[in-house]
């Protein structure tokens, strides 16, 4: 598709800079030889390095020295002092901004080579859910705080198994990048042990036994491993997360509470607690029944009152009809409604919905 005339004209580098000068040429004219103006069009190159290349601010400088020269024929001071002082600033100017413009543009280069390593990286930490495994219907939606990443603290992701469907929802604690490490820990874990391992609580330990292994051991996470069978059998160890929200097919929201509490992971070993993964809470899910899996960046978020965003109030509705991905949209929707501005925490959503081949209708 073509860009638009008039916004390629904008978007050039030589736009502002020639509007620039020419807007001191109008002046100079109306002016008067007495108000002459001959320094001031080193402006014009000043202004190319902001966007331009070094090219762009040469050849700024280049018609900057020629309208210089004509105002000062015009003006009857060719060859006088002030024309020499304006030329040798107009010069100067012009080097120093073409030195800006090739030091900006090559950060420029090596920004562009980081975004590619930072999206290379995101693809390989999120891949895409499948809409589906086995008897399960699957919706999944992240936002990132930073505008500059689509990664942050908060993962998920869904696995099959021999006996269903795995999956894991978390949250680091802390910003940066150890937290993304962290994170990358946590999913490199999962993905290699959910499909094989034994049990669900194998695949607790083996996420327990990775941070311990990989990370400095100052972090820990907040998640929660659940288990689908295809039975509808639910396995959820809940290690210090905001509880699920289960919507039955009947249309009754509860929110799967642990029955006994769970440490995050990284810090069972501290807690001194035995091994966590003798807790289990166990559910079995009728034909229908949805499954609403979050971050505190969704049961966190505020309005402008302060008041948090009321989960099971709000969400509820919003997951009786449609498809587990156009539902999550919905509740993205209803965030920004409430809060009334971008979103200031990474927040991950998951929706299952079991029996998903004869479910409620789209």
């Amino acid at each position: 598709m073509r860009r638009p005339w008039g916004r390629t004209i904008a978007d050039s580098p030589y736009t502002l800079p020639l509007a620039t000068m020419l807007g001191i040429a109008i002046v100079d004219t109306v002016t008067g030889p007495e108000y002459n103006l001959l320094p001031v069009y080193a402006a014009g190159p000043a202004i190319a390095c902001a966007r331009g290349t070094v090219r762009n601010v040469v050849t700024m400088g280049a018609i900057a020295v020629i309208l210089c020269l004509l105002f000062a024929q015009k003006a009857d001071r060719f060859g006088e002092l002030r024309m020499t002082v304006a030329l040798i600033a107009i010069a100067y100017v012009t080097l120093a901004a073409a030195y800006a413009a090739w030091s900006r543009r090559r950060i420029e280069r090596r920004l562009v080579d980081v975004r590619e390593v930072a999206r290379t990286l995101e693809d390989v930490l999120f891949t895409p859910v499948p809409p589906r495994i086995g008897p399960v219907r699957i919706g999944a939606s992240y936002i990132s705080a930073s505008h500059a990443t689509r990664v942050g603290g908060d993962l998920y992701d869904v696995e099959p198994c021999p006996g269903g469907v795995r999956l894991v929802i978390a949250d680091v604690q802390g910003k940066g990048l150890k937290t993304v490490r962290c994170a990358s820990v946590v999913l490199t874990a999962f993905r290699e042990a959910a499909p094989s391992a034994e049990s669900l609580a194998d695949v607790g330990r083996r996420i327990e036994e990775a941070l311990e292994r990989r990370t400095d051991g100052q972090r820990f996470v907040t998640g929660i491993l659940a288990e689908i069978g295809p039975d509808g059998s639910l396995l959820v160890y809940n290690h210090g997360h905001p509880p699920p929200l289960l919507l039955t097919h009947d249309g009754k929201a509860v929110l799967v509470e642990p029955d006994d509490p769970v440490p995050p992971f990284g810090l069972a070993v501290l807690t001194g607690t035995g091994d966590p993964h003798d807790s289990v809470t166990r559910l079995t899910l009728d034909n229908g029944d949805r499954l609403f899996l979050y971050t505190d960046g969704l049961s966190e978020a505020r309005d402008a009152g302060g008041r948090f965003y009321p989960v099971s109030e709000r969400v509820a509705p919003l997951l009786k009809d449609g498809r587990p991905q156009d539902v999550l949209d919905r509740i993205r929707a209803d965030v920004t409604a409430f809060t009334g501005r971008p979103p200031d925490d990474d927040s991950a959503l998951l929706l299952l919905e079991f029996g998903a081949h004869r479910s409620r209708p789209s």
